[in-house]
């Protein structure tokens, strides 16, 4: 087969493979890229895609054919169900991970690593998708163990597959955790013996990659020069030449963070943060209490923010959806903020408002830069002298209910 060993979609083949009992080997030093342009490999797969496998009636290629054809290798295999119908929901469930789980991962990681262009709408989009499908997942999987009848079949593997690049690069244990069962499901089957031998040890993304550039493709070099110059030509500009090189391809150093650069705080982030997760009752006499104990007006400072188009939060898991999304894209701020998301009222359109401490006297720059969705919300610094501000920030912190006279439909927190 023609794949990395580390590729997803040739990580279907191989389980098929474990449990069918059918050797497939890897094409010995496939290099992505180059060993899937030559005029050999397109003969196979006309459109450079991995995996292909080749077999003793011709190549295929689409990883879940492949995974099929392996599947089928083995008389009476399990892999498909007991049944027409159970043969049905297999091939159902394989559709489901491919159009439901799979695509919007990659709708969401391809651009954040470069290799296409980055649009927050888009983004959002995909998230939301992918928040549904798992929400869809997790139900069934609530009274499952496997995803058809009671082993596994090649639907788990190819859902496990997917799934697995999501663990390994975007979906955090805060991500994760809405979704319990699904959780369970996953770390229960990459550790049966068939899918550990290909997967190996799996371990969960503990933060979203930051977006990177969309990488452009690299410029030819220009034909060396047939025409001798003079040795003094060549010389005189050689030094430049080399200047130029070195500056090209020397990394810059990383700009600090302007918040790094400010005086020390006597208010430790994390020592709040850690307080605020331990707190299971008496929460104002403990929590907030603690809070105002620590806060230090000088180092830090609190926000807050109302969503300006209330109006449009009609839907409620939508409206929660969108919290969601916010407060992941605020990722890039965990050293440098706490914050409480409120979702308001017990019919729509529902209301979103928050506190946010942040390190510094003002909203970071950086973050505004990068989330997108701050513009998105009205900011008000709080003036902690106003009693009726201050207690606002106490029953915020608190999840008091109900809060300005309305039912709460959810609080999240960022820490």
């Amino acid at each position: 087969m023609h794949a990395a060993s580390n590729n997803k979609n040739g990580y279907k083949a191989l389980i098929a493979a474990e449990y069918s009992g059918v050797k497939v080997e890897l094409v010995k030093d496939f290099q992505m890229g180059v060993s899937n342009k030559t005029p050999e490999f397109l003969k196979i797969n006309p459109i450079g895609k991995v995996p292909v496998l080749e077999t003793p009636e011709g190549p295929v290629f689409e990883s879940n054919a492949i995974a099929r054809y392996v599947a089928h290798l083995k008389p009476d295999t399990p892999l498909f169900g007991s049944s027409l119908i159970e043969h049905a929901l297999v091939d159902q469930w394989i559709d489901f991970a491919t159009l439901e789980i799979d695509a919007n991962i990659l709708c969401w990681f391809i651009p954040r690593i470069g290799f296409a262009v980055y649009l927050p709408p888009s983004e959002e989009a995909a998230i939301s998708s992918l928040k549904r499908a798992l929400t869809a997942l997790n139900t069934h999987l609530a009274s499952n163990t496997y995803l058809v009848g009671h082993s596994v079949t090649l639907a788990d593997i190819i859902m496990i597959s997917n799934l697995s690049l999501g663990f390994k690069w975007l979906l955090t244990k805060s991500f994760t955790s809405e979704f319990p069962h699904v959780e369970r499901y996953f770390w229960t089957l990459v550790n049966q013996p068939n899918f550990h031998k290909i997967l190996g040890e799996v371990k969960q993304a503990e933060s979203v990659p930051p977006v990177q550039s969309a990488k452009k493709p690299s410029q030819p070099k220009e034909p060396a020069k047939k025409e001798a110059k003079k040795e003094v030509t060549k010389e005189a500009a050689k030094p430049k030449v080399e200047e130029a090189v070195e500056e090209a391809e020397a990394p810059k150093p990383k700009a600090k963070n302007p918040l790094d650069l400010l005086p020390p705080s006597k208010m430790i982030l994390d020592e709040w943060k850690k307080l605020y997760s331990n707190t299971k009752t008496n929460f104002r006499e403990v929590a907030v209490k603690g809070f105002w104990d620590m806060y230090d007006p000088d180092g830090y400072s609190l926000w807050f923010c109302d969503y300006k188009y209330n109006d449009e939060n009609t839907v409620s898991f939508v409206t929660l959806n969108k919290v969601g999304g916010f407060l992941q894209r605020m990722d890039l701020a965990r050293k440098y903020a706490f914050g409480k998301m409120l979702v308001i009222g017990s019919d729509p359109p529902f209301k979103v408002k928050g506190l946010w401490l942040f390190r510094g006297q003002e909203v970071p720059q950086f973050i505004i830069d990068e989330c997108y969705d701050m513009e998105l919300y009205d900011w008000r610094k709080v003036d902690i002298t106003d009693e009726d501000q201050k207690e606002r920030v106490n029953q915020m912190i608190e999840d008091y209910e109900p809060f300005e006279g309305e039912a709460l439909l959810d609080a999240k927190c960022f820490k």
